[in-house]
């Protein structure tokens, strides 16, 4: 077999390898766009100034939330979240969606390397005996072939590169996605799960009343019967007692619909999932809220809509690289015969070797609208970010109101239930003094019942706003960079 000829050969490489080492980047300088953030937090008990050298917003924030339902020490609630991490279908979801999205790194990254093919074919030709001038005229010739082609477009302009940067913060993108669907369906499942211990403390006031009002009824219908009252005090006494007990019904209906919410969290039918009545009161924890600068780097909602920019602005880089020529270097050797027995001699031989430089002269603006759009689309990203700082800033200072708001409204409902409880006991004193009829003894045990179930709901806000805080801080738990998660997709 002839020896390529090594000269052309190097000249292709340093070519190659000198256009690669040179090549220049179209991509524009990437800076995390500015977003206005607060000295401080609006709302009451928040902090008074924000500290110094914060960081601006860094696009590592996926980083798992942590545990953070763990603040409320309720072990069952701990047993349900570990089973929605496995579980959990939209979290699956999510995470195919970064397994694709880590995918395509690899995809754009086989741009670097050059593509090599392999074949053998074989094949019978026959010309027409009408071709004049033709050695082959009326023969039928066959050919037998195979060869190896290798070609390899060396990254000029940044075409690959950039591609790889836009699918690399496309997929720390998608992590940060998959952060949020974990809060987000922890934070439904925390909320869920407290509202139906909310009802069952409520429940447990309904049936104690019941329990009370149908002790009394039995007395008044003994007492009507001695003749020592009117039929007025039981019918009035029946009337509460059944309004009771069909509150307490409606109490059953919305846990039920709020447990058939927890399966489904969990991924298990509803038919096959059931929580037993737990009657203690919810304490409301003490959460770390921080300095509104810390907000940047907590929530993964901000962390993902910051990676879209970077992706976009990649996106910019891959338009414009497109207005440069490609330079593509090809090779192939093989062997051929048009018959079978010296296939595989020297003679059957062939080869090529060299550079091709291809550039668009006249698309008729293609590149132009190309750009125009990925430049639209950036634009477009950067008031998504800055959209979603506002709001997260919204959610933090809505729950520090309402925190604030209610512990003050529990204090003063506190008060109002123990006047109630005060005030029923005197008016059953005076009733069985005989100075009151038994409608003032009803009136005030509505009022009781009120003011108690009017307590334990608020104190249901109040849980329900801290889990709302918390996830609007991004699961309350501080972040490192994830430069590690960068390093596993480059």
């Amino acid at each position: 077999m002839r020896a390529l000829p090594l000269t052309s050969l190097r000249k292709t490489l340093t070519t190659g390898l000198a256009c690669a080492l040179t090549a220049c980047s179209t991509m524009p300088h990437y800076t995390v766009p500015e977003a206005v953030v607060p000295d401080r937090y609006a709302a009451p008990g928040s902090p008074a100034k924000a500290a110094t050298g914060w960081a601006v917003a860094m696009p590592f924030d996926t980083q798992p939330r942590g545990d953070w339902w763990t603040v409320f020490k309720d072990p069952e609630l701990n047993q349900l979240e570990d089973r929605l991490s496995v579980s959990n279908q939209s979290v699956k979801k999510a995470v195919a969606q970064l397994q694709q999205a880590r995918a395509l790194i690899d995809y754009q990254h086989s741009g670097f390397l050059p593509t090599v093919t392999a074949g053998a074919a074989q094949s019978r030709t026959r010309l027409s005996q009408n071709v004049e001038g033709h050695s082959l005229a009326g023969k039928t010739v066959p050919d037998y072939s195979m060869g190896v082609a290798a070609s390899w477009e060396p990254d000029l302009f940044g075409r690959v590169r950039n591609g790889v940067v836009n699918a690399r913060d496309a997929a720390q993108a998608s992590e940060a996605d998959l952060e949020a669907v974990r809060l987000s369906m922890s934070t439904d499942l925390a909320s869920d799960y407290f509202a139906l211990r909310a009802l069952d403390i409520q429940r447990k006031l309904l049936d104690d009343s019941v329990s009370a009002y149908a002790a009394a009824l039995k007395i008044l219908n003994q007492q009507l019967v001695d003749g020592a009252i009117d039929a007025s005090a039981t019918a009035q006494a029946e009337t509460q007692l059944e309004s009771t007990r069909s509150q307490a019904t409606d109490i059953d209906v919305q846990r039920a619909q709020l447990t058939h919410a927890i399966a489904t969290l969990i991924g298990v039918p509803a038919s096959s999932f059931s929580l037993s009545p737990k009657i203690e009161m919810i304490p409301v924890p003490q959460i770390p809220v921080g300095v509104p600068s810390q907000l940047l780097e907590r929530r993964p909602d901000i962390a993902a809509a910051e990676r879209r920019v970077a992706a976009d602005n990649a996106q910019i880089g891959q338009a414009k690289a497109a207005f440069y020529p490609d330079l593509t270097l090809s090779a192939s050797v093989g062997l051929e015969s048009t018959f079978f027995s010296p296939w595989l001699t020297a003679p059957g031989l062939f080869w090529s070797i060299g550079p091709q430089l291809v550039g668009t002269l006249f698309d008729g603006g293609k590149r132009e609208a190309a750009l125009k759009g990925a430049t639209s689309q950036y634009d477009g990203s950067v008031a998504d970010y800055r959209q979603t700082v506002l709001v997260a800033f919204q959610q933090v200072e809505d729950n520090l109101s309402a925190l604030d708001a209610l512990a003050s409204e529990a204090q003063s409902q506190r008060r109002a239930t123990a006047a109630a409880e005060l005030s029923l006991k005197l008016t059953q004193n005076r009733y069985q003094a005989g100075a009151v009829s038994y409608l003032d003894v009803v009136t005030e045990q509505t009022i009781a019942l009120t003011n108690e179930r009017t307590e334990a709901r608020i104190q249901a806000r109040r849980v329900e706003a801290s889990v709302q805080l918390l996830k609007a801080l991004g699961g309350g738990w501080d972040r490192t960079a994830l430069a590690l998660s960068s390093q596993r997709t480059e």
